[in-house]
C-alpha cells in the first residue's frame, strides 16, 4: 500500500503542453478517479505515474520515494488496460500467473495467490480456459486478477470499461467497486465517463486542458462545484446555464432571465451575491431542480411551451426554451405535457449556482441551503 504524490508535475510533447503543473495527494488506500473530456491529460498523467511517460518537469512520490528515474518494473505498480492485453495461447491461470513465474516465485504461492484473486473476481470456474473462450466482462475480470495476484502498492486503471457494451459497464463498475473493498489497494482511475467517476470514486479529479479543476468527493463536486466547467461536466443530463442580470428587486435579490421572467434569490444568499448585484451572470440549475408545479411547493409558477419529450421510464426530460437558450427539465412521467403545450413549472433556487462569465468560477455563497423542495419562482 502507499500514498501517491504529483508536485508540479508538467508533461510537453514538443512544444504541446499536454500536463501543466499538477499537484495532486492520493492517500494511501484511497480510489482516486481522473476524469475529463479527451485531450485533458488523465490517461498522460497516469501513465507519468506508471513510469510509460517521462516528466518534463515536477515530481512523483510513491510511498514517499521519488520514482520518476525508476522504470515501470521497479516501481511495485499494476495497471490495467483498456485492451486487455492477454495472451491468447495461455490459459487464465497462466495469464494471471505470468508476472509471479517471471519472479520465479514458489509454485505453491502462486496457485494460493491466483486462486485467492480468482475467488475474488468469481471466476475460479475459468481457470483452464483461454481469452477465446471467455466474454468480454470475463476477460476484463482476467485482467484484473493478473494485477491483483502482484499485490503491488498502486491499482493503476486506464480506461479499462470502454470496450465494453452499457449493461456491461454498469455490471464491472460493481465488481470494481467491491474488488477494492476487499483489496484495499491505492488505486488511480482514468475514465471520460463522469457516471464512472460518480460510482467508483472516493474522490474525482476533473481535468481540463492539462490542469486540474476541482478535486472533491462525487457529492462535492456535484452539489459545490467551483468552476462552470466542473458544474458542466459533472451530472446527467447537464446543467442548464442561463445568461440572466442579478437585480434588487424591492430589497430583495433575483435574477432577471431575459423578458419576463424573474427568479428570487434565497435570503440566505444575498450576502453573497449583494456585490455583483447589476451585473450580468450565468444561472446554473440541474434539471431535477426545474420540475412541474406540486401542491405543496411554494411561490409563483411559470409557464412555458414544451418543445421535447424524453421519457426515460421511471422520470421524464421535458426541454423548454428560456430567451433563446434550450432547457431540461426532470418530471414525472404522469405531469409532462405533449410537444407544444404550455406546461407549469417551479424552480428549486435553493440549489441554484451563480457563475461569473468573466473567470468562469462560481461565485461561492457560505450559507446556502442544500435541501429539497420548491423555491419561489415569479413570471413578471
Amino acid at each position: 500500500m502507499a500514498r501517491v504524490t504529483l508536485n508540479k508535475v508538467v508533461k510537453k510533447f514538443d512544444q504541446t503542453e499536454a500536463v501543466r503543473g499538477i499537484d495532486l495527494d492520493i492517500a494511501d488506500r484511497e480510489f482516486v478517479v481522473l476524469v475529463g473530456p479527451s485531450g485533458c491529460g488523465k490517461s498522460t498523467t497516469l501513465r507519468m505515474i506508471a513510469g510509460l511517460e517521462e516528466t518534463t518537469a515536477g515530481e512523483i512520490m510513491i510511498g514517499g520515494e521519488i520514482v520518476n528515474d525508476l522504470p515501470p518494473k521497479d516501481r511495485d505498480i499494476a495497471m490495467v488496460f483498456q485492451n486487455y492485453a492477454l495472451y491468447p495461447h495461455m490459459t487464465v491461470f497462466e495469464n494471471m500467473s505470468f508476472g509471479l513465474r517471471l519472479k520465479k516465485f514458489p509454485k505453491a504461492e502462486i496457485r494460493q495467490r491466483v486462486e485467492r484473486a480468482a475467488r475474488i473476481l468469481d471466476i475460479i470456474e475459468l481457470l483452464d480456459r483461454r481469452p477465446r473462450q471467455l466474454s468480454g466482462g470475463q476477460r476484463q475480470r482476467v485482467a484484473m486478477g493478473r494485477a491483483i495476484v502482484r499485490n503491488p502498492k498502486v491499482f493503476l486503471f486506464d480506461e479499462p470499461l470502454s470496450n465494453l457494451d452499457a449493461k456491461l459497464r454498469v455490471q464491472m463498475r460493481t465488481e470494481i467497486k467491491k474488488v477494492h473493498q476487499q483489496v484495499r489497494t491505492t488505486t488511480v482511475y482514468v475514465t471520460h465517463d463522469q457516471v464512472e467517476a460518480m460510482t467508483l470514486a472516493d474522490r474525482v479529479v476533473v481535468m481540463n486542458s492539462g490542469r486540474i479543476e476541482q478535486v472533491g468527493t462525487p457529492h462535492e463536486l456535484y452539489h459545490s462545484p467551483k468552476t462552470r466547467f466542473v458544474a458542466g461536466f459533472i451530472g446527467s443530463p447537464a446543467m442548464n446555464f442561463l445568461s440572466c442580470r442579478l437585480i434588487d428587486a424591492a430589497g430583495a435579490l433575483a435574477v432577471q432571465l431575459g423578458e419576463g421572467l424573474t427568479l428570487p434569490v434565497p435570503a440566505e444568499r444575498s450576502a453573497a451575491y449583494r456585490p455583483y448585484a447589476g451585473r450580468a451572470l450565468v444561472l446554473g440549475l440541474r434539471p431535477e431542480h426545474i420540475t412541474e408545479s406540486r401542491s405543496y411547493g411554494t411561490g409563483a409558477e411559470f409557464v412555458l411551451p414544451v418543445d421535447v419529450v424524453e421519457p426515460m421510464g421511471m422520470e421524464t426530460m421535458v426541454y423548454v426554451s428560456v430567451d433563446g437558450t434550450e432547457v431540461c427539465a426532470r418530471v414525472s412521467p404522469e405531469a409532462a405535457l405533449a410537444p407544444g403545450e404550455r406546461m407549469r413549472f417551479m424552480a428549486d433556487m435553493r440549489h441554484m449556482h451563480l457563475i461569473d462569465p468573466d473567470s468562469e468560477r462560481v461565485i461561492e455563497a457560505p450559507g446556502a441551503a442544500r435541501v429539497n423542495g420548491a423555491a419561489a419562482v415569479t413570471a413578471a
